[in-house]
């Protein structure tokens, strides 16, 4: 097994490396596409949360074997690295490989990675996701950890002179994408922005593009477009 990998298609816009941790997430998100792309059932994928056998040996057998040095490497893609309700303590190891081999950390969670906070640096990312908010997270993300404590950890990274960002991937409610970069855009240095994919949508793609990057621009945050939106942004 080789854990780290250079993703591709529409992952590979946010990383040139990454590492999937555990075997599952149990956050429920309703729009995960996980399921679908390791042909999984959902109930299996957000109830069979464990490490992967061997991870932390592996990411460091393969670091040493291939002299891995000075990269930013993700975690996750198909899995979150701060499961809520499960040992973390293999992502803790894990981020403890990367740095001490010279490389660096981009972490995307929607859980509560404050833990591991003492480990990063100027040269990591700590990120979230946010797609939505209140009520509609909790349908669509029942077992994540509330926005608000998303962003009070995006705030503590940034005291300890961590980068910040957040993917607004994939943007279930776009007035609260657009909220939330108004009223936070001083907790976090730069954002992704995504459209919904394999899921039906009543959201005006193209005029919801232009909005999100005028906001950007008003507000001075460094953001990037995902090619999907800025496809229909050309529309």
């Amino acid at each position: 097994m080789k854990p780290i990998y250079k993703p591709a298609g529409a992952a590979g816009e946010y990383a040139n490396l990454a590492i999937n941790i555990y075997t599952g997430c149990p956050h429920g998100c309703t729009y995960c596409y996980v399921p679908g792309i390791i042909r999984r059932s959902r109930e299996k994928f957000h109830t069979n949360v464990r490490p992967r056998e061997n991870i932390v040996e592996e990411v460091q057998k393969q670091i040493k074997k291939e002299q891995i040095r000075g990269k930013l490497i993700h975690l996750c893609f198909t899995c979150d690295p701060y499961p809520t309700g499960y040992d973390c303590s293999p992502t803790r190891e894990i981020i403890k490989t990367i740095k001490q081999s010279g490389n660096h950390v981009q972490i995307l969670t929607k859980g509560d990675g404050s833990r591991d906070m003492d480990l990063l640096d100027e040269n990591d990312w700590y990120g979230t996701t946010i797609t939505c908010t209140g009520e509609q997270r909790l349908f669509t993300e029942p077992n994540s950890i509330p926005t608000l404590s998303r962003l009070e950890n995006l705030e503590k990274a940034k005291k300890k002179g961590i980068k910040t960002w957040i993917s607004f991937e994939p943007v279930i409610s776009p007035d609260a994408v657009i909220s939330c970069i108004i009223g936070y855009f001083d907790w976090f240095d730069k954002i992704m922005i995504g459209k919904l994919n394999h899921h039906k949508s009543d959201t005006d793609w193209a005029a919801f593009g232009r909005a999100i990057e005028n906001v950007c621009k008003e507000t001075g945050v460094d953001y990037y477009i995902k090619d999907s939106l800025r496809e229909e942004m050309k529309k």
